[in-house]
């Protein structure tokens, strides 16, 4: 029994609440949450074709569209405007000590408080408040994460204690690839532990990813956190692609990418994480449906559990991840022999167009967590109230329900449906145009820009239609 739940609480976490309570499982799971079985049965009967059609089309017009457009207009889509000075200083770092407390209390909760993820608030945290919602906020609006760091402020006090600088002088040949191991490490444990939504085991493991990296920052200071810490990393990555960000002294806002488009091309490392990011989370999404459980000999009706295939989806994810890479790098190698540029090597040209991936990440990640945020949301909101589950409410909010009512009516699930497929057209056309306005920056103006992105464009057009196939393909748990 114990197993079931921790099983089906994930499939809450990670978007999968609409097809859980197919299967045998259900037997485990609170009543009020098995309105979600309509949402797949209501997707399936949407015109997916013409949408996913439609979707494709917008991206391919977009490139169509930078054929014609003057270089001079495509990078005014990127123009900034000033709106503050930029001020953070000290209280950001009282930010990251009441960051740290509460990352404290969450740990002591998650040990001590109830066994079941949807009422205790570690699992609600962790998996819907900040994986879902925080990272989206990371990249959508601005860079939060320089706020709420849960070891910036820890360092900082250890330091004013013991004093001193950092003893231990980071490895300069180890770049980024520490960091690379640090998010391998944790998107592996989201997506193939048997039980990542179980309120002890999350605990130890957050403690563990805490304490490891609280020790390499005291040791090796700032370039730690930089380069060592994978989570520190993907904040930096989205940080880079949000509207709000720093220009010069000020704050100031653009399109997404913006900041991509005017700074200094990233560090070998976080180019490729920031393919990591988009392959990660891609075979997510593929690691449920019905095609990957074909692979897998594995009957979708009659899914064995996650621990029957832990194995699988951690060769899967790295396969996925390499099979990425490859096809970027090859598109990337093609579109410089297309164009003539010589001045720029591929190792560079990776460095320079990684980063434009990242609103696809970003779309995606958006569409594939919506619906499960609009549950989750709920179970945390009453964790927040009574964090224990004894029937308190702490917030003064009242008694409480989780709904689930608008999966069941088509024209909910169509809307829901169609702003998931709006956040990855949209993470598409933002990415060909921030490409474009990095080609036009570092390789040339008019036929050269255009022949450079040629492939990487049908690149982006074809993960349209990946991207919007996965929307709709039916999930096997």
């Amino acid at each position: 029994m114990t197993a079931k739940l921790s099983d089906s609480a994930r499939e809450l976490k990670s978007g999968r609440v609409a097809r859980v309570f197919l299967f045998a499982s259900v037997a485990t799971i609170a009543a009020p949450a098995f309105a979600h079985t309509s949402e797949g049965g209501f997707v399936l009967l949407l015109p997916t074709d013409l949408y996913i059609a439609s979707g494709v089309l917008a991206v391919a017009m977009t490139v169509l569209l930078l054929v014609f457009l003057s270089d001079k207009l495509v990078a005014g889509i990127f123009r900034t405007y000033e709106l503050w000075r930029a001020q953070v200083g000290w209280l950001s770092l009282a930010t990251s000590l009441a960051s740290t407390a509460f990352l404290l209390w969450l740990i002591f909760i998650g040990l001590n408080g109830p066994r079941d993820p949807l009422a205790n608030p570690l699992p609600l945290t962790v998996w819907t408040v900040w994986w879902v919602g925080l990272v989206f906020v990371q990249g959508f609006v601005g860079n939060v994460w320089q706020w709420i760091d849960p070891w910036r402020g820890a360092v900082w006090a250890l330091r004013r204690v013991l004093g001193g600088r950092p003893i231990v002088r980071f490895p300069t040949f180890l770049g980024h690839w520490l960091g690379i191991l640090s998010f391998g490490g944790f998107a592996g444990f989201l997506l193939a532990d048997i039980a990542p939504s179980d309120p002890a085991r999350l605990a130890r493991v957050v403690v563990l990813y805490w304490a490891v990296h609280f020790l390499g920052m005291a040791l090796c200071g700032r370039r730690w956190s930089l380069r060592a810490e994978g989570i520190g990393m993907l904040m930096q990555l989205y940080a880079r692609l949000s509207p709000l960000g720093k220009r010069a002294k000020h704050t100031a806002i653009g399109l997404w990418g913006w900041q991509i488009t005017k700074g200094r091309q990233v560090p070998f490392g976080l180019a490729v994480m920031s393919l990591l990011l988009l392959g990660s989370g891609s075979f997510d999404g593929v690691n449920e449906t019905f095609w990957w459980l074909a692979q897998l000999g594995i009957n979708p009706l009659a899914f064995p559990g996650r621990s029957a295939v832990v194995w699988q989806t951690l060769t899967g994810l790295i396969v996925a991840n390499l099979l990425l890479l490859a096809i970027f790098v090859a598109a990337l190698w093609l579109g410089l022999k297309l164009s003539g540029v010589r001045k720029i090597g591929l190792a560079d040209a990776f460095c320079i167009f990684a980063p434009a991936v990242l609103p696809i990440t970003l779309g995606y990640h958006f569409a594939h967590y919506f619906t499960s945020c609009l549950v989750e949301a709920q179970y945390a909101i009453i964790a927040a109230t009574d964090p224990w589950a004894r029937g308190q409410d702490l917030l003064g909010l009242g008694e409480m329900y989780v709904t689930t009512g608008f999966f069941n009516v088509q024209e909910s699930v169509r809307f829901l449906w169609l702003c998931q497929a709006g956040g990855v057209v949209l993470g598409h056309i933002i990415a060909v145009l921030l490409s474009h306005a990095l080609a036009v920056r570092y390789l040339g103006t008019g036929r050269v820009a255009v022949a450079s992105q040629a492939p990487l464009a049908l690149f982006m057009i074809g993960y349209t239609f990946f991207g919007l196939w996965l929307l709709a393909s039916p999930r096997g748990f």
